[in-house]
């Protein structure tokens, strides 16, 4: 027999949805991208869906369910966004324990509803039903785009450029931190966390933002990206999707990974390699996207918009050259993986 987990969430997906049968040919692209692609009219539909459980996903000792309710639709918007669309609607199921009352599904619903007036998505439906093991989220967003202008992973081209939006390792860092004083607080009463001068870090973790801005600047600017997807699993993790998707290899400068300085901080004070947070960390969802060549121009003049390396043949493989120039560091899978 094998154990699920030496196959890991991505390779058990691969497995499962190898060679899908498809019944109708509005499904343009299935399972493989941040969202299915599904044509419909002059648009094309977008779908995407996600599964939090607590103990796995979650700690509800740190995370305040306000925050944790605006995450959990964030991080399905996201999803849309990485593929060039538009969110429109969410559904929402939960499973919920009999250690919640009202007033705490109250609390959850309201970070919810907050994210979707934010981003402009509806909440039409869901389901509720009982959880013997605490509490778990499900939440569907329903987005469009432009018909046959949806950016997939697989399009990625030699010498095209790869760039990524904000700055990346702040929510690992900021997961750490919470862990931290998670542990500092074990058998304390009116433990006091101290969070001073770390504030960015922390709503890094607990309220992370979709790059929505980014997707409209590109629009606007022109700019078709041939290959985008958001950072939830890590740089590294996402840059060998795209490459193995698109048949390419890559190459990245680690003097250009974007990093904020509270993320630098707290690695130098945990004893942290920042470079492993930055490559490995996930959760930060910032976008991943490729352009050709002949953007570097107009993709420089972005704001918050970093280009960190390039395309190459597939051959030459993935890997980061180091700082100094001297040597190549090879990138491998190392994010979160729920099924270990």
């Amino acid at each position: 027999m094998t154990e699920i987990s030496t196959l890991g969430e991505f390779g058990l997906i691969d497995r499962l949805t190898d060679d899908l049968p498809r019944a109708n040919n509005t499904t343009k692209y299935a399972v493989g991208d941040d969202a299915a692609v599904l044509g419909y009219g002059e648009r094309d539909v977008l779908v995407t869906t996600d599964l939090l459980l607590e103990g796995v996903h979650f700690d509800l000792t740190y995370v305040p369910l306000k925050h944790l309710g605006y995450k959990a639709a964030v991080v399905n918007i996201s999803d849309i966004c990485a593929m060039g669309g538009t969110p429109r609607q969410l559904t929402v199921s939960l499973g919920i324990s009999q250690r919640f009352t009202v007033e705490h599904i109250d609390e959850l619903y309201a970070g919810i509803r907050l994210a979707c007036e934010r981003y402009g998505t509806d909440i039409v439906g869901g389901d509720t039903t009982a959880s013997r093991q605490g509490l778990v989220i499900s939440i569907t967003c329903i987005g469009d785009v432009e018909k046959d202008k949806a950016i997939l992973r697989s399009g990625a081209r030699v010498n095209d450029l790869i760039c990524v939006s904000g700055n990346l390792g702040a929510a690992y860092m900021g997961l750490q931190l919470l862990e931290r004083e998670k542990a500092v607080s074990k058998g304390m009463k009116d433990f006091q966390p101290d969070f001073a001068g770390k504030e960015y870090i922390i709503e890094r973790q607990l309220k992370p933002e979709p790059r929505v801005d980014i997707v409209k600047e590109l629009r606007e600017a022109g700019i078709q990206p041939t290959s985008m997807m958001d950072v939830s699993d890590g740089l590294s993790s996402e840059l060998l999707h795209i490459c193995r998707q698109s048949k390419v290899g890559c190459r990245i400068y680690e003097e250009r990974i974007p990093i904020e300085y509270q993320t630098a901080a707290m690695a130098e004070e945990l004893n942290m390699n920042l470079v492993t947070a930055a490559l490995n960390g996930g959760e930060d969802y910032e976008l991943l996207f490729t352009v050709p060549l002949h953007d570097k121009d107009r993709v420089a003049a972005l704001r918050d918009v970093h280009v960190i390396g390039y395309i190459c043949d597939a051959d030459k493989g993935c890997a980061m050259i180091t700082r100094d120039g001297e040597s190549e560091i090879p990138l491998k899978a190392q994010g979160f993986n729920p099924l270990k």
